[in-house]
Order: structure tokens, then C-alpha cells, then sequence
């Protein structure tokens, strides 16, 4: 996980990893809408273990997409 997320990005998705309960039940995911902005990229998704739709930011380092934070007052596309 850490090798797809952006230094910032891994410690929140640390914390994400710990609010999700540990079962053997497949967890999907379906992707509802993306925006791309340069440098910068928004997804929006649902998962079967969480009723609210979830965004993740994305920023690309040396040319590959990192899962990034969101700032506490950015607001993305969505």
C-alpha cells in the first residue's frame, strides 16, 4: 500500500485500513465517477461494507498515480 499513496495519503489510509472490520466477506467496489486536473485526480466510489459513497485524491509522482489526503479545507469535484 504504501508504494500507490503519497506520504501523506498512507497514513490516512492507515487509518482507514483500522475502521473496516475483518471478516472473510469479498469487499467490492464500484467506481462512480473521476475527475482529472493536470497533476491531480478525484475518484469517487462506493463499497459493500459502507453505505456513503468515498472519495480518494490522487497525485501523480514521477509519473505514476498516488493515492494523496485531502487538504482540510480542499474541496474536491464532488
Amino acid at each position: 500500500m504504501k508504494k500507490y499513496t503519497t506520504t501523506d495519503g498512507y497514513s490516512g489510509l492507515l487509518m482507514i485500513q483500522d475502521m473496516v472490520p475483518e471478516n472473510n466477506k469479498e469487499v467490492t467496489v464500484e467506481i462512480l465517477d473521476e475527475n482529472v486536473d493536470g497533476d491531480t485526480a478525484w475518484v469517487k466510489y462506493n463499497t459493500s461494507y459502507d453505505e456513503k459513497p468515498g472519495v480518494f485524491k490522487l497525485i501523480k509522482e514521477n509519473a505514476q498515480w498516488k493515492v494523496s489526503s485531502k487538504g482540510p479545507r480542499e474541496r474536491g469535484p464532488f
